[in-house]
């Protein structure tokens, strides 16, 4: 069975370090070996809060997208992730899927992720995980995104023990 190459964007602004070391040893327990971006810490976007650490991972994987999903939900659900929160809030943990491949699809999840493109906290990982890696819609690699993109958000590399 083929596999596929997979992104999944992780961010936390509650008790951080812990939460996002947790979600790291549960992905590499359901999913194998994890290529791990550095971390960058930011401040909070869309609303006032804690600054957020963020990060990207990717990994190969025959597993079907839907099983990718469930494995997600349930480590941020484990975490102790309110969904009825706002969009916009504080997070113990979020995992976002970013890229399955080249696949183009509204569901079970958008993909590719509109914050890739959207947001340094985003692109800038990737340009350093996987920096010739191209975006299925634009055609254009993370590096080159990243040269292009207008980085207004203040944030910073940060030292942690999973990078």
């Amino acid at each position: 069975m083929s596999k596929t190459t997979v992104f999944l964007g992780i961010g936390s602004n509650i008790d951080r370090t812990q939460a996002i070391s947790t979600a790291l040893n549960f992905l590499q327990k359901a999913l194998g070996k994890l290529d791990i971006s550095p971390t960058f810490e930011s401040e909070a976007v869309g609303f006032s809060g804690d600054n957020f650490y963020n990060l990207v991972v990717s990994f190969s994987t025959s597993l079907p997208l839907v099983e990718i999903v469930k494995i997600y939900k349930k480590i941020e659900d484990d975490s102790g992730r309110d969904r009825s929160d706002p969009k916009f809030s504080a997070r113990t943990i979020d995992i976002d899927p970013l890229l399955y491949g080249d696949l183009i699809c509204s569901k079970p999840v958008q993909l590719p992720r509109d914050e890739i493109l959207n947001n340094a906290y985003v692109l800038w990982p990737l340009s350093i995980i996987a920096p010739e890696h191209i975006h299925p819609e634009t055609g254009l690699s993370f590096a080159e995104h990243w040269t292009k993109y207008n980085n207004s958000q203040k944030l910073w590399k940060v030292d942690t023990d999973w990078d």
